[in-house]
């Protein structure tokens, strides 16, 4: 069945209609999906004309593409050089560059011309105290301008970048960046969340022991005033008043590294994953001007903490002449639709954030269309996790009628996306509109089959620029081969359970390896989500698969929403709902009310968490969570399942 058409698009006038334009080959009708082969089979004109159309400031020569038929050993412009953070800083005027807002009602401005001196004066004191290109620079911070100049400098001198936010405690920070020995650290002196003031230079201490490679704490005042008189740490201020310049951009290679990113770790030691300049770089700017109509002036806005890596992402945006929206803080300080009133008062034209902020706007039935006037929006961007019909249809009627949703959906592993939206194509109500330019999607069945209209894996089959460089200390890449190539050969296995639909979109079902295995069928739980939270008492749910000897069983936890109860009422109404909308084999065999749903900083829900909880296994880095407190809840039902 065909989902609801809920937006097409009336501009032919799109940066995409442009690319198409200047091609040397034509595109009937410019047709996405032959757009799309042809970006798969000419892989090396498709993405030079990419670098050509998207304005990359670099050296440019050579092969583009070698090794295209091995995914694992391939390598795109391995002779090119470029400067990431002279692509960001081209601008040099007294025009916005960087608007920051925070919860506290404080904001600030950076123009390009502010922008460009400080990271100027901030890489020439890397340079005079020894930092050289590929010595590691961390930082451990709140989602302030701040924070983007580091990385800036950082970028600048060829230095690699890696950011935990501030609500990282202290051992999850000492599991990432022990591992990769940074010299110099950077911290906030404090940040806000939740009406709460939070000093982050308590756990200093602590790190530096455990990190000896630290040879350099920064300070930086998250107000962006003066006000700290003194420290035992450098002060950014006294950095920013005393220092030099450095304007040089020196061009390293394509594939020298950008910045370390790093898997979720709740389940383990976090995989440090490396990722490049110019592979990032190129994929930003393919998906923001192509895929998202991203134009020079627009302000583009992402919810995010500097700890996910759609904080890359939005950064790269400056890339394309836009001005980024920062806001540090809970979204539902001090009302729930603070961030909406922020997209009004800054006129913002790309407004993007995960799908559970979404999610809990409708929830809680909040009108937007008649308060606020967003008339200069163009592009509501969502990610994070599934975005179901509902929330789709909600977007529609209750935010804006005449907007392009593009829900989005790749990850940390390669800093971008597989799947996004398409501003030349409809939006379907729970679909993902496309597989990305120069992506080689498709969904596989078991055997690695490909499939239509059935669930299965998401996978990439062949090669694609922002590809990471490799893992930190992953001797003969075993542990990146296992991680993606280990199911299907020369195939990356990206572990979403998925769906291609008759429309070329796709709908994500959630992790495959938090899918749910109910009498022989594999279920994926935002379906049983999507049904559970749209009854009116219960306000957020998880799914886990529990082992019961030779079978499993699903188990079923809910929050419920404020003023009710759970009881056996609301039990058989989840159940006869879930067993109506979907099928029998849907019915969770035992469901909990629990009073929180454990999420990782970015606000995605912890299957995996929850999944080895109930089954006995041993946890780890759960301080990567925001609300670890909840999971002795979820230990205490395990212990009556063993009793």
């Amino acid at each position: 069945m065909t989902n609801k058409l809920l937006w097409s698009p009336d501009s032919r006038k799109t940066l995409l209609d442009k690319f198409i334009d200047k091609l040397n080959i034509k595109i009937k009708d410019k047709n996405y999906k032959i757009l799309h082969k042809w970006s798969i089979d000419n892989k090396e004109d498709f993405w030079n004309n990419v670098w050509d159309f998207t304005g990359i400031i670099g050296l440019k020569k050579g092969k583009i593409l070698k090794n295209n038929k091995n995914l694992i050993n391939s390598v795109f412009f391995e002779n090119c050089k470029l400067n990431f953070a002279e692509n960001c800083l081209k601008e040099n005027n007294n025009e916005d560059a960087i608007i920051f807002y925070s919860e506290n009602k404080k904001s600030r401005k950076y123009s390009w011309k502010d922008l460009r001196l400080h990271t100027f004066k901030l890489s020439n004191y890397f340079k005079k105290n020894g930092i050289k290109s590929n010595d590691r620079i961390v930082g451990i911070l709140p989602n302030i301008p701040e924070t983007i100049i580091a990385f800036l400098s950082s970028a600048q001198i060829g230095a690699i970048w890696s950011s935990c936010s501030s609500d990282f405690g202290p051992q999850a920070i000492i599991d990432r960046f022990k591992q990769i020995k940074p010299k110099i650290l950077f911290v906030s002196d404090y940040y806000f969340y939740n009406n709460k003031k939070i000093n982050t230079k308590k756990n200093i201490p602590k790190i530096l022991k455990a990190i000896p490679s630290i040879k350099k704490v920064i300070l930086i005042p998250y107000s962006g005033k003066k006000n700290i008189k003194k420290s035992k740490y450098i002060l950014w201020n006294k950095i920013l008043s005393k220092e030099k310049i450095y304007n040089k951009f020196h061009k390293f290679p394509f594939n020298h590294p950008l910045y370390i990113l790093y898997s979720s770790g709740t389940t383990g030691q976090p995989k440090c994953i490396v990722h490049g300049a110019g592979g990032s770089l190129i994929q930003h700017k393919k998906e923001q001007q192509l895929h998202l109509n991203i134009n020079p002036k627009d302000k583009v806005f992402y919810f995010t903490t500097c700890g996910w890596m759609m904080w890359n992402w939005l950064v790269s945006s400056l890339s394309s002449s836009a001005t980024i929206i920062l806001y540090d803080g809970s979204p539902f300080i001090p009302k729930i639709d603070n961030l909406f009133r922020i997209a009004e008062k800054e006129k913002i034209s790309f407004f993007g954030t995960g799908a559970k902020y979404l999610d809990h706007l409708k929830q809680n039935k909040i009108d937007i269309i008649n308060k606020y006037n967003l008339k200069k929006l163009k592009t509501i961007a969502s990610t994070g996790s599934p975005l179901v019909q509902e929330t789709f249809e909600y977007i529609y009627k209750k935010i804006k009628s005449r907007i392009h949703l593009s829900s989005i959906s790749g990850g940390t592993d390669i800093v971008s996306c597989f799947v996004l939206g398409n501003p030349m194509l409809p939006v379907y109500s729970g679909e993902i509109q496309c597989a990305g330019l120069g992506m080689d999607v498709d969904v596989f069945d078991q055997k690695g089959k490909p499939i239509i209209k059935k669930k299965g894996e998401l996978v990439c089959k062949s090669t694609f620029p922002s590809k990471p460089l490799y893992f930190w200390n992953d001797k003969n890449n075993n542990k990146f081969k296992q991680t993606y190539f280990n199911k299907y050969a020369n195939i990356w296995h990206h572990g979403d359970f998925s769906e291609k639909t008759s429309n070329n979109g796709y709908i994500i079902y959630g992790r495959s390896d938090s899918t749910l295995n109910s009498k022989g069928v594999r279920v994926g739980t935002a379906e049983i989500y999507r049904i559970v939270e749209n009854i009116k008492q219960i306000n957020e749910s998880i799914a886990a698969e529990h082992k019961v000897k030779n079978d499993t069983e699903v188990i079923l936890f809910v929050k419920m929403k404020n003023n009710f109860k759970y009881n056996i009422k609301i039990e058989n109404i989840i159940k006869k709902e879930i067993k109506y909308n979907l099928s029998p084999k849907h019915v969770p065999s035992k469901i909990y009310a629990v009073t929180d749903i454990p999420k990782t900083k970015s606000g995605k829900i912890v299957e995996i968490t929850v999944k080895k909880i109930i089954n006995g296994e041993q946890l780890k880095n759960i301080e990567t969570l925001s609300n670890p407190e909840c999971l002795k809840e979820f230990k205490n039902i395990y212990n009556k399942f063993i009793n």
